[in-house]
C-alpha cells in the first residue's frame, strides 16, 4: 500500500468516528427533548426543582417513596407557614453570604438536607434523573392521588427528628415516615 492508500483509510476512519459522536450527540439531545430534560435548562422551573427534589431525596427509593416525597412539597404550597412557589419550597433555607459575596444556604439548615449538604447538586445518575423528572411532571398534573394523607413533612426511619413528636404519623414507606 502507499502513502496515498493509508491516508485515505485514515481519513475514513477519522470521519466515521466523527459520524459516531454526531449521531450519539444528535440521540442524546432529542432523548433530552422528548424526556422532559430540555426543561433542566430553566434551573428556576417548578418541575425541575421538583425533580431535584425527587432525585436527591427519594431516588434509590421504589415509585411510591417518589411521589410521596414529591407530593409533601405540594402540600407544603397549601399551608401558609412555606413559600408559594415549589422552587421556593424545595430552596427553603437560612441563607448567609459566603467569603466570596455570594449568597449560599447554610449547612444542615435546609428543609431538606440535599440542598445545604456542601455536595454537588447535579445529577449524576442519568437513568434516576429522567425517572425524577418524569415523576415530578405527572405529580404535578396530578396523575396520583396523594398517597401521604397530607403530609407536609418526613424523615428517614434512621433518624430520629425533635420535631416528629409535635406531628401525627399519617404513613411510611418503604424508609421514610410521613407526618402532618
Amino acid at each position: 500500500m502507499d502513502d496515498w492508500e493509508n491516508l485515505k483509510e485514515q481519513g475514513v476512519a477519522y470521519n466515521v468516528r466523527m459520524l459516531k459522536y454526531l449521531c450519539l450527540f444528535v440521540l442524546g439531545f432529542c432523548l433530552g427533548i422528548f424526556s422532559g430534560k430540555a426543561y433542566a435548562s430553566d434551573p428556576n422551573g417548578d418541575q425541575y426543582c421538583l425533580a431535584q427534589n425527587i432525585y436527591f431525596e427519594a431516588g434509590n427509593q421504589p415509585l411510591a417513596g417518589k411521589i410521596a416525597v414529591a407530593q409533601v412539597v405540594l402540600n407544603r404550597l397549601e399551608h401558609y407557614s412555606y413559600p408559594d412557589t415549589v422552587c421556593g419550597v424545595v430552596y427553603d433555607a437560612e441563607y448567609k453570604t459566603n467569603w466570596n459575596g455570594n449568597i449560599v444556604p447554610v449547612r444542615n439548615r435546609c428543609q431538606f438536607s440535599w440542598w445545604c449538604d456542601g455536595k454537588s447538586d447535579e445529577p449524576l445518575d442519568t437513568k434516576t434523573w429522567l425517572l425524577s423528572m418524569r415523576v415530578a411532571r405527572d405529580v404535578m398534573q396530578g396523575a396520583y392521588g396523594d398517597i401521604t394523607e397530607g403530609a407536609t413533612h418526613y424523615h428517614s426511619i434512621m433518624v430520629e427528628p425533635y420535631w416528629a413528636y409535635t406531628l401525627r404519623e399519617t404513613v411510611q414507606i418503604t424508609d421514610h415516615i410521613f407526618y402532618k
